[in-house]
C-alpha cells in the first residue's frame, strides 16, 4: 500500500437507539445507529413499528377515528370532456389539373 493516502482504521464502538452496542472495526471513531440487527424486525421476527416523522401516530389516529370500519368516499375524478371533432378536408393524391366549381358548372347536361 502506498503510505500518506489511506485513513486511519482504528476500532470503533457502534451504539444503537436500542441500545445495544458492539465494536468492529471502521475510519469511524464511533458509530450510531437508529435500528440494528438485535432489534431489527426480520432479525428478531418481532413486529415493531419504526417511527418516521410520526407516521405511525398518525395511522393510528385515523384508524381509531374509523374504528376499523370501511368509509365509502365520493370520488374525486372530474367528468371527461370529449373534445368536437374537427372536420378535415378530404385529400386526394392526383397528378391532373385541379377543377374550379365555374368550369364544373359550365359542363350542365344536354338539353333534350
Amino acid at each position: 500500500m502506498k503510505p500518506g493516502i489511506h485513513p486511519q482504521y482504528m476500532t470503533t464502538k457502534v451504539t444503537c437507539a436500542c441500545g445495544a452496542s458492539f465494536e468492529t472495526r471502521s475510519t469511524r471513531k464511533d458509530v450510531k445507529l437508529e435500528i440494528c440487527s438485535a432489534c431489527h424486525p426480520f432479525f428478531t421476527g418481532q413486529q415493531k413499528f419504526v417511527d418516521a416523522a410520526g407516521r405511525v401516530e398518525r395511522f393510528k389516529k385515523r384508524f381509531e377515528a374509523t374504528a376499523g370500519k370501511t368509509i365509502a368516499r365520493k370520488s374525486a375524478k372530474a367528468p371527461i370532456k370529449k373534445l368536437a371533432a374537427v372536420p378535415r378536408a378530404k385529400k386526394t393524391l392526383t397528378s391532373a389539373p385541379k377543377t374550379t366549381e365555374k368550369k364544373a358548372a359550365s359542363k350542365a347536361p344536354a338539353k333534350k
